[in-house]
């Protein structure tokens, strides 16, 4: 079926806008040479065509993801210029308060769910918002805008796949720019991606990307499909950007006269030749001009008259508040495992909350471990299989965390962090900041580890100290069967992101069950065993040598102090220096490697903050820095158990 063209008044707000952005950019580019604009700019000038057109028949709920070139996509959008500007020059009017910049601009209250400075992260996010709609039953869409170097990424695939899969209202939009940062996109890419989209089975349409009403007449077409039900599409814009890479690229990987064949199929000229062919006068594009350009003179006025972030606010937008929850009274139900705790927390949760979902490799196969049998059965549609693709699987999370769901995803071995680690790193942990507290990131990931059963050295790991180190990430490690309850139901009505660590060997530990509404603080350590002459502190597993030590040094008549602190990061400083107040000693066990581990930041702390209470020197017991062995004999000598916590104590205490 033949769409209709624009009409005159339509192709005129289209040319208002394509002009609005190219006068923001080239102003941009004046003040980000005259240093008023700080960081790394990326300009879009000459794509002003695919940014309007992709986004003219977009509604205010749907979605669209953008990449380091995104000021277009954002003002196509509908972003008010004046607070992108203060954005811009890092000003607290900004449009994520000064905390993001040119390349991290967002507002999801518009379904701008970001620019993004990681090339290609855009389209996981976009496969989660995409998944929210689908969950949520609505027909809005979700367009993820990238360039052609990101088809090369991983990210790419995982997204396309998945999306594929579960048949996603996502459109990837690839601005062809021919330009992979310095390389020509010919050098990339042995195949087209007309070739990647006929893989994945999902439609492929191409477009003249400077001709704004060949792309909007296309993109209308793919949204109708799309909203339809149909899964999802690639678009690709073939386009120009006319200034370099970045702002003061030396730009040596092309030709002037290359540049000069561009300009000639420069997106405002083509429509403006349309307008003045369709009777629009020169004096009336004139007047627009004139009018774009006293928008943008405010606009660096404002910016320029804007405050600065206060000082007092540094660390604001780290993490968002959380709930107020009491220590709970200890559990005194009947007995039950940790692996049906954390079954029982989740479907707590997604009995009382529509906005839980599960998705992971295997869980709606009840997951590697047995966790979850028959809960697809139970929520049709929120307990979903994935490709084995952690990239995409921790970017539906972020994506759907941020329309507005809940979702718990799994990683099946701690190991695998590595995989995904952009993102944990950059994209959850990152975008409540930089969005300047505009998101909210309440998203859980679970995952497991365990030594010591010959699992070699890929399947071993305890990396808590990585994902403790990430400002932003909350890091939960349980001991036991009520403590996984209660701190998983925490975990999935955070607002923050939460990286859920279980031991594979205490699934079928067993302990009280808690009554239903059972729910512990996170960020809140507790002490297990009272004592008076050394403050333990342990975690996950290793707690059960721990107490299994104090035990045995009890014997001796040594009382040890044990503290469980169930939440890696935040860390509970209080309850660690009170302890030592009263001990004067201090010991930490822990299953993660020694060196630079969550065991040295304890330490550190008792040397910084609790230097007077300590009469002994601190005292850490953890396996030495190598890899996990896979030999029986040799990973019993590297894991440390009860007897080297009872000997380093004894050590400790006789000092």
């Amino acid at each position: 079926m033949e769409i209709a063209g624009p009409s005159a008044s339509d192709l005129i707000e289209m040319y208002r806008r394509m002009r609005l952005i190219r006068e923001f950019e080239d102003r941009t580019s004046t003040l980000y040479k005259a240093t008023e604009v700080p960081g790394f700019v990326h300009l879009s000038i000459g794509q002003e065509a695919s940014a309007v057109g992709a986004c003219w028949h977009l509604r205010d709920d749907d979605v669209i993801t953008s990449n380091h070139r995104g000021h277009g996509h954002c003002l196509a959008k509908g972003l008010d210029p004046v607070p992108m500007m203060a954005e811009l020059m890092g000003k607290e009017s900004g449009t994520c308060k000064g905390r993001g910049g040119s390349m991290h601009i967002a507002d999801p209250t518009r379904g701008i769910f970001g620019a993004n400075g990681i090339v290609g992260a855009g389209m996981p996010i976009a496969v989660g918002a995409g998944t929210a709609a689908q969950l949520k039953g609505t027909d809005s869409v979700t367009v993820s805008f990238f360039g052609d170097g990101a088809v090369a990424q991983g990210m790419f695939h995982e997204s396309a796949n998945l999306a594929a899969v579960w048949q996603l209202p996502v459109i990837f939009l690839c601005e062809n720019n021919h330009y992979s940062e310095f390389s020509h996109a010919d050098d990339q890419h042995p195949v087209s991606l007309s070739e990647r989209a006929s893989a994945y089975g999902m439609p492929y349409v191409h477009v003249d990307g400077n001709d704004v009403e060949k792309v909007a007449a296309a993109m209308s077409k793919v949204i109708a499909q799309v909203r339809s039900g149909s899964g999802p599409v690639i678009l690709e814009a073939e386009t120009y950007r006319w200034h370099g890479h970045y702002e003061g690229d030396p730009e040596r990987y092309r030709t002037p006269e290359e540049l000069s064949q561009w300009k000639e199929r420069d997106p405002l000229v083509i429509t403006a030749e349309r307008l003045v062919s369709l009777g629009t006068s020169q004096h009336d594009l004139d007047a627009i001009n004139d009018q774009i350009r006293g928008q943008i003179d405010e606009a660096v006025e404002f910016a320029r008259s804007a405050p600065d972030p206060a000082p007092e606010s540094l660390h604001d937008y780290v993490t968002a508040p959380r709930l107020e929850i009491a220590e709970p009274p200890e559990p005194r139900g009947e007995t039950f495992k940790t692996m049906n705790a954390i079954r029982e927390a989740i479907t707590y949760e997604m009995d009382n909350d529509p906005t839980v979902f599960m998705a992971g490799i295997d869980v709606a196969q009840g997951n590697v471990f047995g966790l979850f049998r028959d809960m697809p059965d139970l929520y049709p549609g929120r307990v979903r299989d994935t490709p084995i693709s952690e990239t995409a699987v921790i970017g539906t999370a972020v994506g759907a965390a941020m329309a507005g769901m809940r979702p718990i995803v799994e990683i099946m071995y701690m190991d695998f962090i590595g995989v995904c680690l952009d993102g944990l790193m950059n994209q959850a942990a990152k975008l409540g900041f930089m969005t300047g507290g505009a998101v909210e990131m309440p998203l859980v990931v679970r995952t497991q580890f365990g030594a010591g059963r010959s699992s070699g050295s890929q399947h071993s790991q305890s990396l808590e100290a990585i994902l403790a180190h990430i400002p932003g990430l909350t890091v939960v490690m349980p001991s036991n069967p009520a403590d996984a309850y209660g701190l998983m139901r925490a975990a999935i009505r955070d607002p923050n992101p939460v990286v859920f660590v279980e031991n594979r060997l205490q699934y079928g530990m067993k302990g009280p069950r808690p009554e239903p509404d059972h729910i512990i603080p996170l960020g809140k350590a507790k002490i297990v065993r009272p004592g008076t002459d050394v403050t333990l502190v342990s975690w996950s597993r290793m707690l059960a040598s721990t107490l299994d030590a104090a035990s045995a040094l009890e014997e001796s008549g040594i009382s040890a102090e044990v503290i469980d602190l169930r939440t890696i990061s935040p860390l509970d400083r209080a309850t660690i220096l009170e302890s030592i107040s009263r001990t004067h000693r201090l010991v930490i066990a822990h299953e993660a490697v020694q060196d630079f581990g969550v065991g040295a930041e304890i330490a550190a702390l008792a040397a910084n903050e609790g230097f007077w209470y300590l009469d002994a020197p601190v005292a850490r017991v953890a396996p030495p820095a190598m890899p996990s062995p896979y030999a029986p004999a040799l990973e019993r000598l590297w894991l440390p158990g009860k007897d080297a916590i009872v000997e380093t104590v004894r050590r400790v205490v006789t000092t």
